[in-house]
């Protein structure tokens, strides 16, 4: 089942709640200025950047490298 990135993004951002919600609120304003349409890719980038940021994807990333199976 195929979804289109409109309703990819429109489905992704009804799943945000609270501060999140208010966050996309803001950014959907910048990204979409203009009239220009804000892809799935966009989307993505945008709230891994706010909620994900590279120093503690990194650090998981060590985390799960380091990790030891156990009996």
């Amino acid at each position: 089942m195929g979804c289109s990135e409109e309703n990819k993004v429109t489905l992704g951002a009804y799943m945000l709640i609270e501060e999140a919600n208010h966050w996309w609120k803001n950014a959907k304003q910048r990204l979409g200025a203009g009239g220009a349409a804000i892809t799935w890719e966009m989307f993505k980038r945008e709230f891994l950047i706010k909620y994900f940021p590279a120093d503690v994807k990194n650090k998981k990333v060590v985390e799960f490298m380091e990790l030891k199976q156990g009996n």
